[in-house]
């Protein structure tokens, strides 16, 4: 499914950190500091998986005046979007949990106890 899509480790950021709450909104204030990601890095992003189908997007439905601030875009992950980003994020995060090698051949290091 995605493995003719190049992901980039800033689309890879987003997914993880929307992944934490798949079935909530998210917005760039929330996304930002949990990816690290800078706005002109984090909306180009955020509207091409948009374009992909894996996020739908839609406007707060807020009066800007009485709340003093503009509305925010809400973002949301589909379910294209959490399959695709399991599929693609799963071996990453097999590979952090497996054991530590050692060696060229990853060979499992010896226990000295």
């Amino acid at each position: 499914m995605t493995s003719a899509i190049r992901i980039t480790k800033q689309t890879e950021a987003i997914l993880e950190a929307i992944l934490t709450d798949p079935d909530g909104d998210w917005w760039g204030s929330r996304i930002a500091p949990a990816t690290g990601l800078k706005s002109g890095t984090l909306y180009p992003a955020l509207m091409r998986m948009e374009r992909r189908g894996w996020l739908s997007s839609r406007w707060e439905e807020i009066d800007p005046v009485i709340e003093g601030r503009p509305r925010k875009r809400l973002y949301r992950l589909t379910g294209k979007g959490e399959l695709a980003a399991r599929e693609m994020l799963e071996p990453r995060r097999a590979k952090a949990r497996a054991p530590q090698r050692d060696g060229v051949w990853g060979v499992p290091r010896e226990s000295t106890s």
